[in-house]
């Protein structure tokens, strides 16, 4: 199996590019999210790779980060999404807002990704809402750390979390909490008022753990 691929990409055509590794190219198909990232043709590229073999053909996935390859994995564990959609909803939603939808309950946000109706929608949140919060949600001090290009409304998600935690909830509880916090607010929306908006929604039961 191919777990990683590093070269240079040759070409790019919809949402495939070719990597060409010592004179050898993959085909590797990857989400709108993961080909913002790469350079343009010549341009040298490193790609987590999730290999799918079967009877008549092998397909190659490439990801730009472990974050978006665990939850192309995880959404191929609902049934009713292979890889190609799993693709076309990273597509719309990179990791970090894919778990705040989730956590949220959003079905209208995984609905904008090709593919999706209300019903598989509902399926998606009901499934892997209790896995949502379990993968890492960054906050400014750990973005700081790493240096990672995370954004500051993403780094108070994280902060805003580990403030609930730190209260004594569950961190899959203050995960859904401060996500329909946050969708509630909207941007621009400060730490405080997250956190305050996050233990209200903790207050009327509209998350559980």
């Amino acid at each position: 199996m191919i777990g990683k691929l590093t070269g240079v990409i040759d070409s790019i055509a919809g949402n495939q590019i070719v990597i060409d590794v010592r004179g050898v190219g993959y085909l590797v198909s990857c989400s709108s999210h993961t080909l913002r990232q790469v350079g343009g043709v010549g341009a040298p590229v490193s790609l987590l790779i999730e290999t799918q073999v079967r009877e008549d053909s092998i397909s190659l996935f490439g990801f730009s980060g472990a974050e978006e390859r665990d939850w192309f994995r995880l959404l191929m564990t609902v049934q009713g999404v292979g890889a190609r959609l799993a693709l076309a909803i990273l597509s719309v939603l990179p990791p970090v807002r894919l778990a705040q939808a989730i956590a949220a309950q959003d079905r209208a946000a995984l609905a904008q990704a090709e593919g999706v109706g209300p019903k598989l929608a509902l399926r998606i949140v009901t499934e892997l809402k209790d896995k949502a919060a379990h993968f890492a949600v960054p906050s400014a001090v750990s973005a700081g750390v790493s240096g990672k290009p995370y954004t500051a409304e993403e780094g108070l998600t994280g902060d805003a979390v580990s403030a609930l935690v730190n209260l004594g909830y569950r961190r899959t509880e203050a995960f859904a909490a401060v996500a329909r916090a946050a969708q509630s607010l909207g941007p621009g929306a400060g730490l405080e008022a997250i956190i305050k908006a996050g233990l209200g929604e903790l207050s009327k039961g509209n998350v559980s753990g």
